[in-house]
């Protein structure tokens, strides 16, 4: 089921052959393949997207296939009886055609329509609609899901389970935006055309040339995107939901921390300074984020979303330390400028609730191999390694009396709450809070993973499968939800591959 996704009657005629055009649909192509007659108007290539809304407006992205100017026109009403016209960006090959422009709206939903006109101005391709939210006034509550691990462990595209099938159980709960919380793309995890199961049956993966290797050239990380937007649920959910983008390990090469050498015999470019560099160059082009509202231009930024939510989302990739032992007496996994601004941005916060987006989680052991991914270490007691920046924030926030912080996250696939309490902790300079992890949304399930007591978490509930790398044909797929009503009561509710609940708890918010 292999097909170049630059040329699109080659995809139609293996969509024939193999069923797949009911699991992604009419895929217009990427690029031109050589001898290919292109239309004579400009083509949206993979649908429209939005993300990083904010009060009265929000991030529309789209591509197209060949240069052209995106256009978009607003307006309240989903018929489009009157509109707002905002012209975009140029779209070129110095940004592999796509582009995102900031567009206002009026109303609680903003919809949007985006043409690509050519660069003479006289003719439009066909329109993609889409729709956002704008952050609710105080008399209305918000709901929002979040999730991570798209495509890994070499579980893509399987037609005969129509495609990823969790992105239309997001949709059906009618979210008001999505918060990725990383491994938004495997860019080091290769597919095969199939791959036999346990139990006898064969998954079958839609594959193109970019997902056949690790991906080391800037055309290969764009070419991670551009796989997961062949999917029809992933299109139809982007082009309804604003997304909340962050970014982990996998968008470059698993587990890697700024300055490693890779050894793995995949790579020819064996520097990940060099790989990361290229893998974020495609990710900001990819992804509806606005480096704007970023406090580096990159990843960490904040999001209010009326008056009881407000978003902090962490970057624990770019200005970590090098990934060991992990103790001693100060580590590094946000970086000094970024706990800092974490710190005093959650006491500067009028929300009600405060949800820290984290990529790690905080307790959990990640091992990479004999050392340390993530936040804990294995040791028992007082903080140490990258304990010690997390135990300064958490100290601080308790000495500047910040109430009602959440922490979401995903990475470790599977999906928990974590309790955590300075009464089982062996530091104690903090106030209790929760720790709500969710994922994948589509690669292989693992955990439940072991807990670190240096912060006393306590695992409230857990959802891991039987065996390590089940398949999303097997379930234990996962989402979470947040609900806030329009009196400031949260209620967290974890979800499976289909929507259902798993598990749930209320919270009310302390004064």
């Amino acid at each position: 089921m292999r097909f170049p996704y630059a040329d699109r009657r080659s995809f139609l005629r293996a969509a024939a052959l193999g069923g797949l055009a009911a699991a992604v649909g009419s895929v217009t192509p990427v690029r031109a393949a050589p001898g290919l007659v292109r239309t004579e108007r400009p083509v949206l290539t993979h649908g429209v997207q939005s993300g990083d809304v904010i009060r009265g407006s929000g991030l529309v992205w789209t591509r197209a296939d060949r240069p052209s100017r995106m256009v978009v026109e607003v307006s309240d009403e989903p018929g489009f009886e009157h509109v707002r016209r905002v012209v975009g960006p140029v779209l070129t090959p110095d940004t592999d055609f796509t582009g995102a422009v900031r567009v206002l709206g009026d109303g609680r939903t903003v919809h949007y329509r985006v043409t690509a006109e050519d660069l003479d101005g006289r003719v439009a391709g066909e329109p993609v609609t889409g729709s956002f939210r704008t952050p609710p006034a105080r008399s209305e509550g918000v709901r929002f899901v979040w999730s991570g691990d798209v495509v890994g462990q070499g579980w893509g595209i399987n037609p005969d389970l129509g495609g990823m099938r969790i992105f239309r159980s997001m949709a059906d709960r009618d979210p008001d935006f999505f918060l990725h919380s990383g491994d938004t793309v495997y860019a080091d995890g290769p597919l095969t055309e199939s791959v036999a199961l346990p139990d006898g049956r064969t998954w079958r993966n839609v594959v193109t040339p970019e997902k056949l290797k690790v991906a080391e050239t800037l055309a290969e990380f764009r070419g991670q995107y551009a796989y997961n937007l062949l999917d029809e649920n992933v299109r139809a959910f982007a082009a309804q939901v604003p997304q909340v983008n962050q970014w982990d390990d996998h968008e470059v090469t698993n587990n890697w921390y700024p300055g490693e050498v890779l050894t793995d015999d995949r790579y020819t470019e064996k520097r990940v300074d060099v790989l990361a560099e290229r893998a974020f160059r495609a990710y900001r082009e990819w992804v509806p984020l606005d480096p704007r509202r970023a406090v580096d231009g990159r990843v960490f930024r904040r999001l209010p979303y009326g008056a009881h939510a407000e978003l902090f989302v962490l970057d624990m990739r770019t200005y970590r330390d090098a990934n060991g032992v992990n103790t001693g007496a100060q580590g590094r996994i946000l970086g000094s400028r970024q706990a800092r601004w974490l710190v005093d941005a959650l006491a500067s916060s009028q929300a009600t609730w405060k949800f820290v987006a984290s990529d790690m989680p905080i307790g959990v052991h990640v091992p990479d191999g004999s050392a340390w991914e993530a936040v804990a270490n294995g040791v028992a007691g007082p903080p140490s390694g990258r304990e010690a920046e997390l135990a300064w924030v958490l100290s601080e926030l308790r000495r500047r009396r910040v109430r009602n912080v959440v922490w979401l996250t995903a990475d470790v696939h599977y999906s928990a709450a974590y309790h955590y309490a300075p009464e089982r902790a062996g530091f104690t300079e903090f106030d209790p809070f929760w720790e709500f992890v969710s994922g994948p949304l589509h690669a292989g399930a693992f955990g439940p993973n072991p807990l670190d007591a240096t912060f006393g978490p306590a695992a409230v509930f857990e959802h891991a499968p039987p065996t390590p790398n089940t398949s999303p044909a097997d379930g234990f797929q996962h989402f979470g939800e947040v609900e806030i009503a329009p009196d400031g009561a949260l209620r967290v509710v974890l979800r499976g591959q289909d929507g259902g609940e798993l598990w749930s708890t209320s919270l009310q918010a302390v004064a």
